[in-house]
């Protein structure tokens, strides 16, 4: 019991001493984690483990899509907001229509914007 509480002390440790951006690869990480997960449960059929994976990224999607700032992100806000609304759409294809492709197209989607974050959260000196 105490491990697992010492676990997510570490985990809320983790997330609070980072920066925004950090959060956002963070974020990215644990979606593409998940799809990966749901992939290799699609492969063992493996359908509930292939949901569980499915909807962790789905709610990830969704968290990303909900902190955009429409308002103020302009072009860059609407464009992330149609791409998540895309990935959504094919996750959703993999549990509707049983469309397991989708899940490589989402990865796909997603990986170059996971790069992108990560290369925008490095410290101005880690840059090349």
């Amino acid at each position: 019991m105490n491990s697992v509480r010492g676990a997510e002390a570490y985990r809320q440790m983790n997330v609070q001493s980072r920066s925004p951006l950090e959060l956002v690869v963070m974020l990215y990480d644990g979606a593409l984690q998940s799809l990966a997960a749901a992939k290799a449960a699609a492969a063992r059929n493996d359908l509930p483990a292939r949901a569980d994976g499915i909807s962790r990224a789905l709610a990830i999607l969704s968290e990303l899509q909900g902190t955009l700032d429409m308002k103020e992100g302009g072009q860059i806000a609407d464009d992330l907001d149609r791409l998540y609304a895309f990935a959504i759409a094919r996750l959703l294809d993999v549990t509707l229509k049983n469309d397991v492709a989708a899940i490589d197209d989402v990865i796909r989607t997603m990986t170059p914007l996971r790069d992108g974050w990560a290369q925008i959260a490095q410290p101005a000196t880690a840059r090349p």
